[in-house]
């Protein structure tokens, strides 16, 4: 029996206009779209694709914003057991994910699981969240010879603070207010942009981020640009 295929499909930040023309195509030629499920009822990757979607039959895969590594372990192999069942019948399978499928992607998790059991999967490249923001806010991220730095902003940051590069700040949420002290200490927070939920009907951007005083939602990114 041929086996079906796995592809992890990233769709962007937020603007349906940004999906891919592969990402389209696999979208339409998929048997099944996974899509992630933070247990919250709001599926933002299925919003992103919903209009090439109809009709399709949809795997919802439990995806909880948890941090017991354990615990997260036996969610994806619970996807992972859902997803090669459906290969195994020969289904072409479209796991849909935010941004790209290799920057803090869940999906990347299962992703491994699955090629570790024999099956054949393929990541296919979305935008990146921060190429976006960097757009709406009119800026680059690099110049002639500039360093960037990628940061979950969740991390301890005192050591990324001290090199010298531009920084992208991702995943604050709650915490944005912290990273916006931690700036200030840093002597950065003057060269610092931030947009909230990039490409979304809820967008928020702050061209200065000093300016912002109160929490974000969890999809903002914050731009700091080196001095000089």
């Amino acid at each position: 029996m041929i086996k079906g295929k796995l592809y992890g499909l990233g769709v962007g930040p937020g603007d349906p206009e940004l999906l891919t023309l592969k990402a389209v195509r696999l979208l339409k030629e998929a048997d099944i779209v996974a899509v992630p499920d933070k247990g919250a009822g709001e599926k933002t990757a299925l919003g992103i694709v919903q209009a090439f979607v109809e009709g399709k039959q949809l795997m919802y895969c439990p995806t909880p914003m948890i941090r017991d590594a354990a615990q997260l372990d036996r969610c994806h192999e619970e996807i992972a057991d859902k997803i090669c069942a459906q290969l195994d019948a020969g289904k072409t399978v479209s796991f849909i994910t935010l941004g790209d499928p290799t920057i803090y992607s869940t999906y990347i998790y299962v992703h491994k699981k699955v090629l570790e059991r024999g099956y054949e999967a393929e990541l296919i490249p979305g935008v990146t969240s921060f190429c976006a923001v960097a757009a709406r806010l009119g800026q680059s991220l690099c110049e002639g010879s500039d360093r960037l730095l990628i940061v979950p902003a969740s991390c301890d940051l005192k050591d990324s603070m001290e090199i010298h590069a531009n920084k992208v700040f991702m995943k604050a949420g709650s915490g944005i207010l912290q990273l916006q002290d931690q700036l200030r200490k840093a002597g950065q927070l003057e060269h610092a942009s931030l947009v909230e939920n990039c490409g979304m009907a809820n967008e928020q951007v702050w061209p200065r981020f000093a300016d912002m005083t109160d929490n974000s939602g969890y999809f903002s990114v914050v731009v700091v640009k080196e001095r000089g």
